[in-house]
């Protein structure tokens, strides 16, 4: 599935005044497929989820127009086999970003057919990319070359959630190596019931087993953080939940940290303070556990209550909850709105 989302201008009046969009919208949607009956189910999908509940707003189903009515906004529908098939304009839209989440594009040759498509002028990857810019916004977004490349990936879930907080500890302490452990909610690529998969242990049920898996967030931290090339592994732990999901991670210090209280108060500075205010939640609950943080807007939810630090200071063990579905999805529309240029003041 990809979806087109292009940017609203403002009015003539505000023209002078402001030389970018204040706000962009969804357009379109678009499947491989699309029947009457379909329209409807993806509707009834979208009113209610099962981890984050019903949809704080309208949603009705235009079968005639083959659309979908969210909140007044008319969302077109299309169905295409082939990224550059799609006329876009034919629908009203144009200078559109495409965000790609289908799966099945992530190097650049591939996602660059959507701009072959009629109206598209951006793609947005929702996945780690193939010779494309990898971006962890906060972190690395204000290096890229919007203005000429048109092409770029938001990274993972995973990889948005350890980012923050090595950018942290790797510019006040400095990293010398560290393993990445991924407690990882089950995801669709896995089976529900225990049946053919190409990769190892995935074919294994989900609902019922923890599955050792592979991730490659450890290499792909080095994208947005290069200082950190080769010094990094990364396993993931598939377990029996359908959202919310911990990073672990046992990190070298190549500066020796005092003790746990000033580890803590340099992850708690970057929340309150700098670029990452969006991205870190500082979160001091002894009771904290992974349905608490369903919904939390940052991609990194930091558990000061877990973190561990030995007596030479020299090793610590840092953990960070992350919703993987809803925080990346929050990083995702924050790089999609900056490539954009779409921008919109913030007050705290």
């Amino acid at each position: 599935m990809a979806s087109a989302v292009s940017a609203a201008s403002q009015p003539a009046s505000w023209s002078s005044r402001l030389a970018r969009v204040s706000s962009f919208r969804l357009r379109a949607i678009v499947t491989r497929t699309l029947t009457d009956a379909e329209i409807v189910k993806r509707a009834a999908l979208l009113r209610n989820d099962s981890v984050h509940g019903s949809f704080k707003g309208t949603v009705i189903e235009d079968v005639p127009k083959k659309a979908i009515w969210i909140n007044g906004q008319l969302v077109q529908l299309i169905a295409a086999s082939n990224p550059e098939d799609i006329d876009y304009t034919q629908f009203g839209i144009h200078d559109a970003l495409v965000i790609d989440n289908t799966g099945a594009f992530t190097k650049r040759a591939d996602l660059e057919r959507h701009l072959k498509s009629k109206g598209v002028s951006k793609v947005l990857l929702t996945a780690p990319g193939k010779e494309v810019p990898n971006i962890v916004y906060g972190i690395n977004h204000k290096e890229q070359d919007i203005d000429n490349e048109k092409v770029f990936s938001a990274a993972s879930c995973t990889t948005n959630a350890i980012c923050p907080i090595l950018k942290v500890v790797e510019d006040h302490l400095g990293i010398e190596k560290g393993h990445i452990e991924t407690v990882h909610a089950y995801t669709n690529d896995q089976n529900l019931l225990d049946n053919y998969h190409k990769g190892p242990r995935r074919g294994r049920s989900a609902a019922i087993n923890m599955v050792i898996t592979s991730t490659g967030a450890g290499t792909a931290v080095a994208k947005a953080i290069p200082s950190l090339k080769g010094k990094l592994t990364a396993n993931a732990v598939r377990v029996p939940t359908p959202n919310g999901s911990l990073a672990i991670m046992n990190l070298t210090l190549t500066k020796p940290i005092a003790d746990l209280a000033a580890m803590n108060d340099l992850i708690r500075n970057a929340a309150l303070v700098g670029d990452l205010v969006n991205q870190i939640h500082y979160q001091m609950d002894p009771e904290l556990v992974s349905s608490d943080i369903i919904g939390d807007t940052c991609c990194s939810v930091f558990d000061s209550n877990a973190t561990i630090v030995a007596p030479d200071g020299k090793s610590v063990v840092l953990y960070a909850w992350y919703d993987n579905e809803f925080g990346y999805t929050k990083q995702v529309i924050r790089l999609a709105k900056h490539v954009t240029k779409v921008r919109r003041l913030v007050y705290y």
